[in-house]
């Protein structure tokens, strides 16, 4: 079979990026071995997508080269997207940080991209293993620069686009099979690690934390000079929820985090000194039980100190319900890995792309889309942003 534009990875770039080829009017056919297309898009958000942010900027993506996502993101914009999805009068809602959700379910986000694909002759094909790339050196009788084995048969085409994601979530068939092209191409892939993934603590920490499993509190986190303010959630393996997913990007083996668990109190210190003279005749915990859950209270200050009225504390005993409550540190042994991450950090280096193209500087007509390049967004629909602009800027071309 021979097309002019051949895509692996049935995802949010890839149909994006066939979308923009076919209105070019390009052959465009997208392959992908999952049995249905858009598997990540159907269970993100909890089932409901986050599509995008309001608040989309570069300095929310992490990536070596922290300039490469500009330009696409500056050409396909989240109004963009949004202007499509208003076009098919989808219902979405802003939940939180800019953050939008679909009314219903994630599927109206992918029957939105399949209309479009139909509408510009989009051949669609699924449970399609890949087992060999080769670029031809010379233009065959088939008149391609790939030739590409499947299960079912050979491929031809003109321009190649990746956008295969990246090794988050396996068992939804995540695997490194882009990685695995770039290098054979002789393109460099950067390390891949587990991002915006919630942490695993070990021991004692394990033992203590896990007894607040399923408690959520605002909190401000900190790691090295990144901090997020949002929700964490802990669980019976450790640490989750929005606050320590985002930070999750920033933190290395080893490291500690810094954690505030009154972030919209400027001094517990000084709040506790002004009600001692004031009402010292009140608990510690009636006061503090205003604040932060009485079992989270227990654990970190301890129900004998609790039981104390504040006109006996001591000023060391101020100081140290202070440091356990606005500067908890914790240093978690690990994350959840792959299995549980939102996405995967690293890939393919930018250097090795045209960020007006996507294309490759050394192979003419591969193209790199998505999350499988060296491009990683904040929670909060970023991700989706960087898929559907990458895509759209690689479709002006391929």
């Amino acid at each position: 079979m021979k097309v002019d534009v051949l895509i692996i990875g049935a995802g949010a770039s890839g149909l994006m990026c066939a979308i923009e080829a076919a209105k070019r009017g390009r052959k465009v056919l997208v392959i992908d071995h999952a049995s249905k297309a858009g598997k990540k898009i159907l269970m993100s958000g909890g089932g409901r997508c986050n599509f995008t942010n309001y608040y989309v900027e570069p300095a929310r993506f992490l990536s070596h080269n922290p300039h490469f996502c500009k330009s696409a993101l500056k050409r396909y914009t989240q109004s963009d997207f949004i202007a499509l999805v208003d076009q098919y009068h989808l219902q979405y809602h802003e939940k939180t940080l800019g953050q939008l959700f679909c009314d219903g379910k994630s599927h109206e986000v992918v029957d939105i991209l399949l209309n479009e694909c139909r509408k510009y002759e989009v051949e669609l094909k699924l449970n399609i293993r890949v087992s060999s790339f080769v670029k031809l050196d010379q233009k065959g009788a088939e008149a391609a620069e790939f030739a590409i084995k499947a299960n079912d048969g050979d491929y031809y085409a003109e321009s190649l686009v990746i956008a295969t994601g990246g090794l988050s979530i396996p068992t939804m068939g995540a695997t490194g099979l882009g990685y695995e092209i770039a290098r054979q191409f002789g393109l460099k892939v950067l390390p891949t690690s587990a991002a915006l993934v919630p942490f695993v603590l070990s021991g004692q920490d394990k033992l203590k934390y896990a007894e607040l499993s399923a408690i959520s509190v605002l909190v401000e986190v900190s790691c090295k000079t990144q901090s997020f303010r949002e929700n964490l959630l802990f669980t019976h393996r450790g640490l989750s929820g929005p606050a320590m997913l985002q930070i999750s990007s920033y933190w290395q083996l080893g490291e500690v985090l810094s954690i505030n668990l009154l972030p919209g109190m400027d001094s517990l210190i000084t709040l506790l000194q002004t009600h001692k003279s004031k009402q010292g005749g009140i608990l510690l915990k009636t006061l503090l039980e205003i604040y932060l859950p009485k079992r989270l209270l227990a654990t970190f200050i301890g129900e004998t100190l609790l039981q104390k009225k504040l006109a006996e504390l001591l000023t060391k005993e101020i100081e140290s319900i202070s440091q356990a409550l606005q500067s908890w540190q914790i240093k978690p042994c690990g994350t959840e890995g792959y299995r549980t991450a939102e996405v995967t950090k690293g890939g393919v280096s930018c250097d090795e792309l045209s960020s007006k193209r996507l294309e490759s500087y050394k192979v003419q007509g591969l193209y790199f889309v998505g999350e499988v390049v060296d491009v990683t967004g904040w929670l909060g629909g970023y991700n989706f942003q960087w898929a559907w602009a990458s895509g759209w800027a690689a479709g002006q071309f391929v």
